[in-house]
């Protein structure tokens, strides 16, 4: 029972309400097996299947990584300086991106699957090696648009699950966000 002081009404719960309270077994299982760092049992059984989805999208960072420096470096016209200019600050983020996922693929006591041999494969987004400025601006739109959508059907899956994985993706898809915002105006100047 709990009692409203200013109305004077007492209030029961009713009994099949479930009570918050902590798991006694999971936190003394977390206890057990210190090799593994902070993986603990309420991982479940998706903690596979998180650094699976992570190794993807890292496959698609770098492919991204390497698409926005090729532009950077091959970029030509009247707009190409400024342009090539942020191509490379994308590529910066995007390389920030795959560290962060990187890092969280080892917390979860996975291994970053940096093979370049099955890159493009494991890649949501695709490499392009165009030489015509619009045809760049409009392969990175794509390709932000492919990620977006990635990110944002990983975050539904994940969920509850881990918590820490879906905050991180939420930043990045944020940022992913804001590149294909830019990318958009720049189609529309030129």
């Amino acid at each position: 029972m709990s009692a409203n002081t200013e109305t004077g009404n007492v209030t029961t719960l009713p009994t099949s309400v479930e009570r918050l309270a902590l798991d006694e077994a999971g936190l003394d299982a977390a206890k057990r097996s210190l090799d593994q760092g902070a993986v603990v049992p309420s991982y479940g059984p998706w903690r596979e299947d998180i650094i699976k989805l992570l190794n993807d999208a890292l496959a698609t960072e770098i492919v991204c990584i390497m698409r926005y420096k090729r532009h950077h470096f091959t970029a030509k016209g009247l707009s190409s300086p400024k342009i090539a200019e942020e191509f490379l600050v994308h590529a910066q983020e995007e390389t920030a991106h795959g560290d962060q996922i990187a890092e969280r693929i080892v917390q979860l006591g996975g291994e970053p699957d940096f093979s370049p041999a099955t890159l493009l494969s494991r890649s949501h987004a695709d490499y392009d090696d165009s030489t015509d400025l619009k045809a760049m601006i409009k392969a990175n739109l794509i390709a932000e648009r492919v990620a977006i959508e990635a990110y944002t059907q990983m975050i539904h899956l994940i969920g509850d699950k881990d918590s820490t994985t879906r905050r991180m993706l939420e930043g990045i898809l944020s940022q992913e966000q804001e590149h294909a915002d830019e990318l958009s105006d720049w189609m529309t100047d030129n």
